[in-house]
């Protein structure tokens, strides 16, 4: 079982932008905007997998649908979030290449924080977060997702909590994912976390 997360202000725009990789602006250039649950958004997930693992071959050793649009009936921006777990994220060269050619594009590198690497289709539709094994990190997306699945107040209310937070910081990603953690945290609790 991971700990919880550790508490934290939202990024500033300097560490923003020194996460950011290549040309693509450190923070949202359109609203966030979230939307209401989309039956699609499985299948969606199911394209991207099977192109990660056409990709990666046996390099990928996990694929996971995770985030809000991995929750039936819950509302998220209209963006897959997909973890994939490779032996060591901070050797780019053993999947980055692949991922490239597969039409992904490396948008985030974050060596401090479990060596977190980042990868985004050319719309945008889709992200992939790259841990390693046994990350803290993607074993509470698996925790928070399947606890969200079996618990629709839990889930409406983190629902609730994303309209508000989108609605207060609409151009502020940083903010956005600020305001959202104290609930994220107190979900994480209920599920077992200490």
């Amino acid at each position: 079982m991971p700990p919880l997360p550790v508490p934290s202000a939202p990024l500033t725009p300097e560490q923003m932008a020194r996460r950011a990789v290549g040309a693509r602006p450190a923070e949202v250039t359109r609203p966030i905007t979230i939307s209401p649950y989309d039956p699609g958004w499985p299948e969606r997930y199911r394209r991207e997998e099977a192109r990660i693992r056409a990709a990666l071959g046996v390099r990928a050793l996990a694929v996971e649908h995770v985030g809000s649009t991995a929750v039936p009936g819950l509302a998220a921006k209209d963006r897959v979030d997909i973890d994939v777990i490779v032996a060591d994220p901070a050797d780019e060269d053993a999947y980055v290449p692949a991922l490239t050619a597969a039409g992904y594009t490396l948008a985030t590198r974050e060596p401090h924080w479990y060596e977190h690497r980042c990868l985004w289709t050319a719309s945008h539709d889709a992200t992939l977060h790259v841990f390693g094994p046994d990350c803290d990190e993607h074993l509470r997306h698996l925790i928070f997702r399947d606890w969200l699945r079996a618990h629709p107040q839990d889930r409406d209310r983190y629902a609730a909590r994303k309209y508000e937070v989108a609605a207060e910081h609409p151009m502020s990603m940083a903010h956005y994912v600020g305001g959202k953690a104290s609930v994220i945290v107190d979900i994480l609790e209920r599920a077992g976390l200490r």
